[in-house]
């Protein structure tokens, strides 16, 4: 084994997050980075002897070429799709000449990149098309580059496997497009892994373009009628309609799945095209024993049952915490910051509320008004926002980067405290935190903290609006929060008005 490390990107998305933990186990040494150490540290694996972390930004040359040094090896698992870029093929070009110009720098062997499959011409959607000119990109930069072509990657946790689900399980009668009859080779999550890995092992595949998926070659509509089939769910009725447009697609599947539009409107217009392998070279040079669909959809559906998905399509994305809420930037934030601050002392311990505290959201709720939160997630989702629906990965264990419901996770101490910014869809920026504090005379105190950062007039308008209804609602999960933990409530609910210390932060997601 090489004792240079291997640099891998994307390392808490979907593919990256499972690959890293299989080439440490594999005696590799490697290199992760990204734009947040505190998501980056959070992870299982970051304690890890053979690991290292390093901040960067893949937009950032200089950041770039830091992390790129002393590496013979680098994984490409990086892309752009997420409501902060309104033109993400243009960010996936640009990261993409930064990693040639840095791999090709700092001397790399090779580079692997995983990327989409589809037939080149005219009805190619945006998201392929910029799949394939990274990778031509990548292969111009002067580091042989390995090209993975991938259709659908099914697995606990992917995107596609999410809505898939959701549409199957969900509705028994499906107006769908007529893509539904296009042939798909879909290849299960292991596979990919699998042949991440083997380019790593086997020569031949350097700077070589290989077509992967699994042994099944059949339809959409196929593929959901098996789903339905190993699920256990009565006979799913799936209409084709000739007018029903990949846009229509897209809205209908951010209604009905927890996939929100920015990422369900480029899987869908992937949709019409036909993706199916035009070789298997790759699978002589790298031999695996490939998992038909049924058993790919078996057992991703027994790890979400046993809430054992290791990793999710909501893990990707950046955390930043907002210039607005540290200390010093807010009479530059170009809004008013409005804030509601409530208290309870519990006759309980820091650590006995910090269990139920780490729990919330996702099928634990949010410990008051559950039909109110339900409102005001379906109106999200009307209005283009995640909604309640994309719930959390992990049912007990909070880590910065994760997704609970339409918050992120921005910090975690645990014990201490929680904080959470929205991503849902208002005129303006909010935060919600919760602090726990041990009182010298005994107890618990738990103080909870919305701020908002308004956007005009229409942000002050929605601010006072709903300011009856958090009064309500954040009162009522304090004392939600008091029977889950089992303590008697000896003060509060009651507002406060928080201390300068607890507002003047600095931002947790950059190195200290």
């Amino acid at each position: 084994m090489r004792s240079e490390p291997v640099l891998v990107s994307g390392a808490t998305g979907y593919v990256g997050g499972r690959l890293v933990p299989l080439l440490l186990d594999s005696g590799y040494r490697v290199r992760v980075l990204g734009r947040s150490l505190s998501k980056l540290e959070s992870r299982s694996w970051a304690g890890h002897n053979n690991l290292e972390i390093v901040q960067a930004d893949f937009l950032d040359y200089a950041s770039l070429e830091k992390a790129a040094e002393g590496c013979w090896a680098a994984f490409y698992l990086v892309h752009s799709m997420n409501p902060l870029n309104r033109d993400f093929a243009r960010a996936d070009r640009n990261a993409a000449l930064n990693m040639g110009r840095a791999a090709c720098r700092a001397g790399l062997e090779r580079i692997i990149y995983l990327g989409g499959l589809g037939i080149e011409g005219k009805t190619l959607s945006k998201h392929l098309r910029s799949r394939t000119e990274v990778a031509r990109i990548l292969q111009s930069s002067g580091v042989p580059t390995t090209f993975l072509r991938a259709a659908m990657i099914l697995g606990s946790g992917s995107a596609s496997f999410e809505i898939m689900r959701y549409l199957v399980e969900r509705l028994p009668v499906m107006i769908v497009p007529r893509w539904v009859n296009n042939p798909v080779q879909p290849i299960a999550i292991n596979n990919v892994l699998g042949y991440l890995k083997g380019c790593l092992e086997h020569d031949e595949t350097i700077g070589g373009t290989f077509d992967i998926g699994g042994p099944d070659v059949l339809t959409y509509k196929q593929l959901m009628e098996i789903y339905a089939e190993v699920a256990g769910l009565r006979k799913r009725w799936i209409i084709p309609l000739p007018f029903f447009t990949p846009r229509m697609s897209s809205y209908w599947i951010h209604l009905v799945t927890p996939v929100p539009s920015y990422i369900a409107r480029p899987l869908a217009e992937g949709l019409r095209n036909p993706v199916v392998c035009q070789e298997n070279r790759i699978r002589s040079i790298i031999p695996q024993n490939l998992q038909d669909c049924r058993e790919t959809i078996r057992l991703a559906l027994g790890l979400v049952k046993e809430k054992c998905v290791e990793t999710c399509w909501a893990d990707a994305g950046p955390i930043t915490y907002p210039e607005w809420a540290q200390c010093g930037d807010v009479p530059y934030a170009g809004g008013t910051v409005m804030e509601s601050g409530y208290r309870v002392v519990l006759e309980a311990t820091p650590e006995k509320v910090w269990e139920t505290i780490a729990c919330i959201g996702g099928e634990k709720g949010w410990f008051s008004s559950r039909f109110l939160w339900a409102v005001r997630g379906l109106i999200d989702r009307l209005v283009g926002g995640v909604g309640l629906r994309r719930g959390r990965t992990d049912p007990v264990r909070l880590r910065p980067g994760d997704s609970v419901d339409f918050f992120r996770v921005l910090e975690v101490q645990e014990s201490k405290l929680i904080s959470l910014i929205s991503e849902m869809k208002f005129p303006g920026e909010a935060t919600l935190e919760f602090r726990l504090s041990s009182l010298p005379e005994g107890g618990t105190e738990l103080q909870q903290l919305s701020r908002f950062l308004t956007k005009g007039t229409s942000g002050l308008i929605y601010w006072y609006a709903l300011y009856p209804f958090h009064q309500y609602v954040f009162k009522g999960m304090l004392r939600g929060i008091a029977r889950s933990v089992g303590g008697r409530i000896l003060e509060g609910p009651d507002s406060y008005v928080p201390s300068l210390s607890y507002v003047c932060r600095v931002d947790p997601t950059k190195n200290a």
